[in-house]
């Protein structure tokens, strides 16, 4: 497939703008959280340039491919604490955001893991990387070749 646009040259003020969110939940949430939602939301979106930027981000600040490759059943396996799993289930929740949103103990446990504010600044970063995947799939944009 080829790319259809380049963002950063078609609208770089917009993309500044979701940079300035990127740069605000980077510097509020913990960075192994951070990593497991952009991959979880990117797995679920089947956005290959996320899927790939962030596992490569995750793999280079430590996190094990055991733990990315188990994303794709995050559920069924052991690799994960009981806030990553808050984390994880509200990604999944707010990602496929269905007729009912999001469950209620969904959210009430992630405020237990994170306080409200915390949980918020979760959403946010779910929403984040939900608008990056929906910007990378519709430009078609293209992971680097290795």
């Amino acid at each position: 497939m080829d790319q259809r646009s380049d963002m950063m040259k078609a609208i770089p003020a917009g993309v500044k703008a979701v940079y300035g969110v990127e740069m605000y939940v980077q510097g509020v949430l913990d960075h192994t959280v951070l990593h497991l939602i952009k991959v979880r939301a990117s797995l679920i979106n089947g956005c290959g340039f996320c899927i790939d930027m962030h596992t490569t981000d995750a793999l280079k600040e430590g996190e094990t491919a055991q733990r990315l490759f188990g994303l794709a059943a995050w559920r069924e396996v052991s690799y994960y604490d009981e806030t990553e799993r808050a984390a994880l289930a509200l990604t999944d929740a707010v990602t496929k955001l269905g007729e009912h949103g999001v469950p209620d103990d969904v959210w009430a446990d992630t405020v237990k893991h994170f306080g409200e504010e915390g949980a918020v600044n979760v959403v946010l970063a779910i929403g984040t990387i939900n608008l990056w995947n929906r910007l990378a799939i519709s430009t078609r944009a293209q992971p680097a070749k290795v």
